[in-house]
């Protein structure tokens, strides 16, 4: 299982890479597999500020949906448009191409509540 030690993760399979005050949100390589094939991914909350653990969007799967939380409070200030006509992104590449939102973070300390690679390995039984 590919568990990147240079991301954040989050116990509900979200992975989160930060640049400054930008971080890239997907979902982990646990959760897709999980789910299984990712038929369509939405987000309906370009330009919206939300808060910690808010749905920012849904990702759907041939065997069920499932709701997609933000890890960091912020405004979602980019969506990754070629999962619109490619969702499968998320299963082939998800630390990769296949990630889904950007967000401008708005309470930095919050990323010191993300589990390290070493916990999220813990909390999968990885």
């Amino acid at each position: 299982m590919n568990i990147p030690t240079n991301l954040k993760y989050t116990k509900d399979h979200e992975w989160v890479s930060v640049d400054g005050d930008v971080a890239t949100v997907g979902i982990t390589d646990f959760a897709q597999k999980e789910l299984g094939d990712i038929v369509y991914v939405e987000v309906e909350t370009l330009d919206q500020t939300l808060d910690k653990d808010e749905v920012f969007g849904t990702v759907e799967a041939v065997k069920t949906v499932s709701d997609l939380f933000l890890p960091l409070s912020g405004e979602i200030i980019e969506f990754n448009d070629s999962l619109e006509s490619d969702p499968e992104k998320v299963n082939t590449d998800p630390y990769g191409d296949g990630w889904m939102v950007k967000v401008k973070i708005s309470d930095a300390s919050e990323i010191d509540t993300l589990l390290s690679s070493e916990d999220y390995k813990a909390l999968i039984g990885a």
